[in-house]
């Protein structure tokens, strides 16, 4: 294990690691302990009580967030005709079709943040899997980013949407915010993430869904939140 520097060090004696927080504290700690000279990302990681390898038990959409994200996201759309107008209108930042696809198989090209696809081109972007589905950049209907309404998902994309989706340990990792938007707004899009995840709770789930939660500025400690208090 790399061992961790000193404003790590310091951050580790303002909490107990071992306890369990109230979101409100655990994000104003996260906060002080924001101590790096960039803004810090914050964010949450929640451990669910499913199995993610059993379709049923899948956990993934997208949510808006009300404070959107701090970050200036690059999006990238696969369209054609008027709507790929209708996109270069909405503001994506790139636009193409099969030269586009090409340039990410033969120039390792990732310049962008966030795919969107119209369904009548995944033909083209389903050949590019192997390439942005181990990024998570795979356009998907349930993160409303296969979609023939180009304009709304610039838009939600801009405004700050971010998606959820277990990883290969039943973890959710997703950002909801910087350092610098101070602990209320984050708590806002804090409460929007969870009731979001809750709410995409599978029938099939059995016993404790949230069994942990934790948020941690890039540089910081995780604080760990009580998953008793968010509902399960």
């Amino acid at each position: 294990m790399p061992k961790k520097g000193k404003k790590y060090q310091d951050s580790i004696k303002e909490f107990d690691k071992s306890n369990l927080y109230d979101v409100n504290e655990a994000l104003d700690l996260v906060v002080k302990t924001a101590k790096a000279k960039f803004d810090e990302t914050i964010e949450v990681h929640v451990k669910l009580g499913v199995d993610g390898r059993h379709a049923d038990q899948q956990v993934r959409g997208a949510i808006v967030l009300p404070n959107g994200t701090g970050k200036t996201v690059k999006v990238l759309v696969f369209a054609k005709g008027d709507k790929a107008a209708e996109a270069l209108a909405a503001g994506a930042d790139y636009v193409g079709e099969a030269d586009l696809a090409q340039k990410i198989q033969t120039e390792n090209w990732f310049d962008f943040d966030v795919v969107v696809a119209t369904p009548d081109m995944m033909g083209v972007v389903g050949r590019l899997g192997k390439i942005l589905g181990p990024k998570g950049l795979m356009p998907n209907p349930k993160s409303g980013t296969v979609t023939m309404d180009v304009t709304k998902a610039l838009q939600d994309i801009k405004a700050g949407k971010v998606e959820y989706r277990l990883d290969k340990t039943n973890l959710i990792h997703t950002p909801i915010g910087k350092a610098s938007f101070g602990p209320e707004k984050l708590q806002e899009n804090f409460t929007a993430l969870m009731d979001a995840i809750i709410k995409a709770k599978p029938p099939v789930a059995k016993g404790q869904y949230l069994r942990s939660v934790t948020v941690a500025a890039t540089m910081g400690p995780g604080v760990k939140i009580n998953p008793a208090k968010l509902g399960n």
